[in-house]
C-alpha cells in the first residue's frame, strides 16, 4: 500500500475541482490547472466537493508507485491554485543586480555582459531589492525549474559565497589559502 497515495486531499473552500473523463480540472483564486489521471488504473471520487479520494482498481508493484504519484500531483496543484508557490533568490556579490524589464530578468553578476533571462508565461518574477528575486507561480515544477535555471546561472562559490542561491540555503565553506 502506498503511504502517500491513501491519505485524502482537501479541497479548500475556493478551490473547484471537475473531472472530465482522464482530464481533473482544478481552478482556483490564483488559477487554473489540468492534470491527466489514468482512469484505467485509478478510481478518483469528489466527496461532497470537500475531498478528493485516489485509489487503483487493482494493486501491484506498477499501481502502488503512480498512486502516491499522482496523489502528490493532484495535491500539489489544488495547492498551487488555492495559494500558490514561491522562491526567494538572493544575490550575494559586489556589484550583483537584478531587474526586469518586460518579459526578462536582467541580471549584472560581475560578467563582461548583463545577462538576460526570458522569464516563462505562467511564472512572475518580481525584483523586491535589487539583490533578491521573488519567482511565483502555480505550478509547483515550474516554480522549481525555473529558480533552478536562475541559480545555475552563478552558483555560489565556496570560498567568499558570491553568486545566486536561495533564500537560507547552507552553502559550504572552504578556508583560503594559509601563508
Amino acid at each position: 500500500m502506498s503511504k502517500i497515495g491513501k491519505i485524502n486531499i482537501l479541497i479548500p473552500d475556493k478551490v473547484k475541482v471537475v473531472v472530465n473523463g482522464t482530464l481533473v480540472n482544478i481552478e482556483g483564486p490564483i488559477g487554473k490547472k489540468s492534470i491527466n489521471i489514468n482512469t484505467n488504473i485509478f478510481d478518483l471520487k469528489i466527496n461532497d466537493n470537500k475531498e478528493i479520494s485516489l485509489k487503483p482498481k487493482e494493486i501491484n508493484d506498477d499501481t502502488k508507485r503512480l498512486w502516491g504519484m499522482n496523489r502528490s500531483l493532484l495535491n500539489n496543484a489544488i495547492i498551487g491554485a488555492a495559494r500558490g508557490y514561491e522562491k526567494k533568490l538572493e544575490l550575494n556579490g559586489v556589484g550583483f543586480r537584478a531587474s526586469v524589464k518586460g518579459k526578462q530578468l536582467n541580471l549584472q553578476l560581475g560578467f563582461s555582459h548583463d545577462v538576460n533571462f526570458d522569464i516563462p508565461d505562467e511564472i512572475k518574477v518580481d525584483v523586491e531589492k535589487q539583490t533578491s528575486i521573488k519567482i511565483s507561480g502555480i505550478d509547483k515544477q515550474l516554480v522549481g525549474e525555473t529558480a533552478a535555471k536562475i541559480k545555475s546561472i552563478k552558483p555560489p562559490e565556496p570560498y567568499k559565497g558570491k553568486g545566486i542561491r536561495e533564500k537560507d540555503q547552507y552553502i559550504l565553506r572552504k578556508e583560503g589559502k594559509k601563508k
